[in-house]
C-alpha cells in the first residue's frame, strides 16, 4: 500500500492464492466487517478463499481507496501448467498499452522469478510497458530506520540484452543493441553509427558497413556502462568481422556468419561477392569498380562449373529466378541439401 501511495496508480490489482493472508490485509485496510473477517480467517487457515469472498472485499476496498481494485485468485504456480495459468490471468487483467508496476514483496520465493517472466510476457503479448519491479526487503538491514525497497529493474534490463543477443544470433542485426547501449551511457551519435553499420551490412554493402563500424567499434570495446560491461565482449566478438585483411575476407566472414544462422540468401550473396572480390584482387583490379569486378568474374568462371553453379544458385535465391539447372532447382526446395551444398562451395572454393 505504501508503493501504491507513492506511484498513485489508476487501478490496483491484488493477486494471491487461496491461502494468502487476505484476512490480515483487509483488516489493515479496514475493508472487512467482523463477521466477514472471521470467515476469511478460517478460509485462509484452510486455504479455501474463493472468488465470492474476494468480490465483497473488492467493493469495500475500492470505496475506501478511491480507485478501482481487483482481487484475483491465482494458483501456487507449482508446475509449468500452473505457472502458465498465472501468466494468462495477468494478461487478462492488464489493458493493452498500459504502464504496469509489479510488486513481488508478499509472495512465495519462486514468484519473483515468475514475475520476471510475466514482465517480459506482458510486454510482448499485451504491449505493456513495465515501469518497475519492486520488492520490500523486510529482513534486510534497515536504512535510516526504514525497510529497504529494492527496484529489480536491472534484471529487466538484463533480459532486454539477453533478448537482443538472441535476436542478433537469429538474424545478424546488431542494430538492436544501439538503443540499449545509448540507455547504458554510450553517446547517441555512436549508437546511431551502430544502427547505420547494421543497415549497410544487411543491405549488402560491406564497405560502408566496415567504414561505419570502424568509427564506433573502439567506443563499444571500451564502454563501461553497467549493462554494456556485462555484454561488451559478446557484442564486440559478433561485430569483429570487419577486422579482416581485405574486402574478400570481410565478405567471407559475413558469408560464414549468415550460413551459420541459416540465412541462405545473405550467405550465398556474400559467398559469391567474396569470390568475385578475390578474383578482382588477384588481378590487381579495383574491388569497388563494377566493370572491373564484372571482367574479373567472367575470367574466374571460365571452365569452372562449380563457380558457375554458385552464380546460378545466387541468382536463384537473390532474385527468385528459377534456374534451368536441375541441380540448382533441387537445392532450393530442400533446406538440408542447400545448407550442405553451400558448405561444400565454402570448402572447395575457399579452403
Amino acid at each position: 500500500m505504501a508503493l501504491a501511495d507513492y506511484l498513485r496508480p489508476k487501478r490496483l490489482i491484488l493477486v494471491g492464492t487461496a491461502g494468502s493472508m487476505w484476512d490480515v490485509f483487509f483488516e489493515q485496510q479496514d475493508a472487512s466487517d467482523d463477521d466477514m473477517l472471521d470467515l476469511l480467517i478460517e478460509a485462509v487457515h484452510e486455504s479455501r478463499v474463493d472468488a465470492a469472498m474476494l468480490s465483497i472485499q473488492e467493493e469495500r476496498l475500492t470505496k475506501n481507496l478511491g480507485l478501482p481494485v481487483i482481487c484475483r485468485l491465482i494458483s501456487y504456480a507449482r508446475d509449468a501448467a500452473e505457472q502458465t495459468k498465472v501468466l494468462l490471468t495477468l494478461a487478462e487483467l492488464v489493458h493493452r498499452g498500459e504502464k504496469v508496476f509489479l510488486d513481488v514483496t508478499h509472495g512465495f520465493r519462486h514468484l519473483p522469478m515468475l514475475a520476471l517472466v510475466a514482465a517480459r510476457y506482458l510486454a510482448h503479448v499485451k504491449d505493456v510497458k513495465v515501469g518497475g519491479l519492486y520488492y520490500g526487503a523486510l529482513e534486510m538491514t534497515p536504512t535510516n530506520g526504514e525497510t529497504p525497497v529494492l527496484q529489480l529493474d536491472g534484471m529487466l534490463q538484463m533480459l532486454d540484452w539477453v533478448e537482443s543477443l538472441a535476436t542478433y544470433n537469429k538474424d545478424g542485426d546488431y542494430g538492436v543493441f544501439a538503443p540499449l547501449l545509448q540507455q547504458d551511457g554510450l553517446p547517441e551519435d555512436k549508437a546511431k553509427q551502430l544502427t547505420r553499420a547494421a543497415y549497410f551490412e544487411r543491405s549488402s554493402n560491406p564497405v560502408k558497413a566496415r567504414e561505419t563500424l570502424g568509427s564506433v567499434f573502439s567506443a563499444i570495446k571500451t564502454h563501461n556502462g553497467p549493462m554494456g560491461a556485462l555484454f561488451r565482449d559478446a557484442l564486440t566478438e559478433r561485430i569483429n568481422w570487419f577486422s579482416g585483411l581485405d574486402r574478400a575476407a570481410w565478405e567471407l566472414a559475413l558469408a560464414d556468419a549468415y550460413l551459420e544462422r541459416r540465412d541462405y540468401v545473405r550467405a550465398v550473396i556474400y559467398l559469391y561477392e567474396s569470390l568475385v572480390t578475390r578474383a578482382v584482387l588477384e588481378r590487381k583490379f579495383n574491388p569497388n569498380d563494377f566493370s572491373q569486378r564484372n571482367e574479373a568474374w567472367k575470367d574466374a568462371k571460365q571452365g569452372n562449373n562449380q563457380v558457375k553453379n554458385l552464380e546460378y544458385l545466387r541468382n536463384s535465391l537473390a532474385h527468385g529466378i528459377k534456374s534451368d539447372n536441375a541441380k540448382i532447382k533441387n537445392l532450393v526446395i530442400d533446406e538440408n541439401r542447400l545448407a550442405a551444398e553451400l558448405k561444400k562451395f565454402r570448402h572447395d572454393l575457399f579452403d
